[in-house]
């Protein structure tokens, strides 16, 4: 016997024929090259091009949002919050903030370790336009999902532990902020290359403890560890690129500040040539 063929009514439920939303189709995604993009953004971020580096930014932000790639917007949010945090520009920092927590909230990505790297971003810009009380939180929750899903040796733990230490010094929580800090050079000790934010670690050390006992009182300490963050960033074996110039730029001032120039001066005119160079 042959079988009867069904016909489309008799498999969906009755509609109204005014309704056409079962007509509509939403377009598919296009994800943007998300490696390829943060890849070339290095290469101007190596050379100290930060204008570039927004132009780049902007345009596959733009790309991402035509695509309907949620997710790349979300990646190029972070790049920009931190672009703008370089560059001091707090309103478009703050602007990128509030995008890249909304797509995180939308995307349902809360715990997930994209969302503590977001939250470590949006903290560190909040930090940097002295709003410790916002940056605290974000630090937080942040370190809620990376000590549960990364392994303890990971490098963005030990950055994330070295950014809190900083809020919580703003905060004069310093015994705290001590504890944090003695926990990234732990995690940056096992990574390749960690001594650079060892060194980053050793120069935070000197504000605080020129913070909380004054100048006088911390002289032996700072002097001690402006030492060993200047030792850390002379060995040799470190790769000498972009990332590499970053910090030496970061910290040349802190030296300046403590009294040493010539590591300041060493330094910045170290940064100057490697990004001359790239």
């Amino acid at each position: 016997m042959e079988k009867e063929q069904m016909d489309f009514t008799d498999y969906t439920d009755p509609i109204c024929p005014f309704c056409t939303d079962q007509f509509k189709k939403q377009p598919p995604v296009h994800p943007i090259p998300t490696g390829r993009v943060l890849e070339k953004l290095d290469e101007h971020l190596g050379k100290n091009d930060y204008d570039s580096a927004e132009r780049h930014l902007l345009y596959w932000l733009g790309e991402a949002e035509d695509g309907r790639d949620r997710h790349g917007m979300l990646t190029i949010e972070n790049e920009l919050m931190g672009l703008y945090r370089k560059t001091n520009r707090k309103e478009k920092a703050l602007e990128s903030v509030k995008e890249a927590l909304s797509l995180v909230d939308e995307l349902k990505l809360n715990n997930a370790v994209v969302a503590g790297t977001t939250y470590t971003n949006a903290a560190t810009v909040y930090k940097a336009f002295t709003m410790p009380e916002e940056s605290i939180k974000l630090f937080e929750q942040a370190k809620t999902i990376y000590e549960k899903e990364l392994s303890s040796d990971d490098s963005r733990l030990g950055g994330l532990y070295n950014n809190l230490g900083l809020t919580l010094t703003d905060l004069k929580r310093f015994d705290e902020a001590v504890k944090y800090y003695s926990k990234a050079m732990k995690v940056m000790s096992q990574n390749k290359n960690g001594e650079l934010e060892i060194a980053i670690t050793y120069l935070n050390l000197c504000d605080l403890y020129e913070a909380k006992l004054g100048s006088e009182e911390s002289e032996k300490i700072i002097d001690e560890y402006i030492e060993k963050a200047h030792e850390l960033l002379n060995r040799d074996y470190l790769p000498r690129n972009g990332y590499y110039a970053f910090v030496c730029e970061k910290c040349a001032p802190t030296f300046g500040y403590f009294g040493r120039f010539l590591y300041e001066k060493e330094l910045s005119n170290r940064a100057r040539e490697i990004y001359e160079r790239n």
